[in-house]
């Protein structure tokens, strides 16, 4: 039962790892993009680890510190980080995809 666990987990981690891998290849601009890669990554990484602390705890006996630190530390920084450079890049003026319908942060940053 545990084995399917993990397998599920892995499997979950790889397929949020190669489709976050083709979103920042098909979609349009930088925010998609960015959008595409912070959450495939939180999730992809953080399954593959869950599934690896799985293991060593059944199988080994083994609680693993370094990997629960890895999956508390992917979750809280990789949304910050990818939050931080898409603010810096509308901050430095990159162009939002030309079919975007509204621009939330002209009003709140006074940019037209």
């Amino acid at each position: 039962m545990i084995e399917i666990l993990i397998s599920i987990l892995l499997l979950l981690g790889t397929f949020f790892s190669i489709s976050g891998s083709l979103g920042i290849l098909r979609f349009p601009d930088v925010y998609t993009r960015l959008h595409a890669a912070t959450k495939a990554a939180t999730l992809g990484v953080a399954c593959v680890l869950l599934g690896s602390f799985i293991y060593l705890f059944f199988d080994q006996g083994i609680i693993s510190g370094k990997l629960l630190l890895g999956i508390l530390f992917v979750l809280i920084t990789a949304p910050i980080s990818g939050h931080m450079i898409s603010r810096a890049a509308y901050n430095s003026g990159v162009d939002l995809w030309e079919r975007s319908e509204k621009d939330h942060l002209s009003k709140d940053l006074k940019k037209n």
